[in-house]
């Protein structure tokens, strides 16, 4: 089309697009630029899918023309009778949330470099020691070890936007309404094909009590107890479940054998100030900074 534009794709006035007047706005699905050379089609209104039809095949014309590549279109619950119209100009399902799902069609004739949907859900263990060498442990009222008599640690999943050491404290108070404070991540584990196909990266974070008396959480928590590490060790599961064995010799080491993990260290973003975390091996990290400045 002949023509320079005078408004972007998602501006809101019905009004030409270009000067020879051949695409208006209002024929256009409300969109917006990504950071990556393509567009985000955000569906908040009810729409005829006859409607939402012409105006995808006309945001669909225009975009390949301004050079773009990824299309994304996230459509609310409500208006999943507009699927299979997307579905049929060659869009594909990305990935899902309760309310939400997102579609996605690369224009150009080029392999796709758009990102798979996320490859792993993230989970933490929290073993939890006290001064008495006593480790928090719960029996579970579902999963792998319903009914079998099995000690185990506090175990979950971290949720959205959670840091990996704050679901870790929130899992054992949830549990057990013992409150602590988070040391270090001691080992993860990546396990493939655990969760409908995605893998599982669950870390293993040594943490502090806080306080003492344990309340279980009735909905998921068959019973909860201070046991005595040795007797934890000694557990039939624990000469069975490599797992098991890998979380005994990781207590050992830590207390007995000063064995580190990795602690959180917060990172001020250059662009947002958001906080983010690395994790590393603190005290030799300082003791290496420390030699380098002298």
């Amino acid at each position: 089309m002949a023509g320079s534009m005078t408004v972007s794709v998602n501006s809101t006035p019905p009004v030409d697009l270009y000067a020879n007047g051949t695409v208006h706005h209002s024929e256009l699905l409300p969109a917006s630029d990504d950071d990556h050379g393509g567009i985000i089609v955000d569906m908040k209104e009810p729409m005829d899918p006859d409607i939402f039809h012409a105006k995808l095949r006309a945001s669909l014309s225009l975009w390949g023309q301004q050079g773009k590549k990824g299309i994304w279109i996230k459509l609310p619950i409500a208006l999943v009778n507009l699927v299979e119209t997307a579905v049929k100009k060659g869009f594909q399902y990305h990935h899902a949330e309760p309310n939400y799902l997102m579609l996605v069609y690369w224009i150009p004739d080029t392999p796709s470099t758009i990102p798979a949907n996320a490859s792993h859900r993230v989970g933490v263990g929290a073993i939890v020691l006290n001064d008495k060498r006593e480790v928090l442990v719960v029996q579970e009222k579902s999963g792998i070890f319903q009914g079998k008599g099995v000690w185990k640690i506090p175990t979950g999943a971290v949720d959205e936007g959670e840091e990996i050491f704050m679901a870790a404290i929130r899992e054992v108070k949830e549990e057990t309404a013992i409150d602590t404070e988070f040391l270090e991540i001691l080992a993860f584990r990546q396990w493939h094909k655990s969760f409908f196909e995605k893998s599982d990266l669950v870390f293993l974070c040594m943490l502090r009590p806080l306080s003492f008396d344990i309340q279980k959480q009735d909905l998921e928590i068959e019973a909860a107890q201070w046991m005595p590490f040795e007797e934890y060790a000694a557990q039939p599961v624990a000469q069975n479940h490599e797992l098991f064995t890998y979380i005994i010799d990781l207590c050992l080491a830590k207390v007995d054998r000063d064995y580190i993990g990795f602690a959180p260290q917060p990172l001020r973003s250059t662009h947002d100030d958001q906080i983010s975390y690395l994790y590393s091996n603190a005290r030799d990290l300082n003791q290496s900074s420390s030699a380098d400045r002298q």
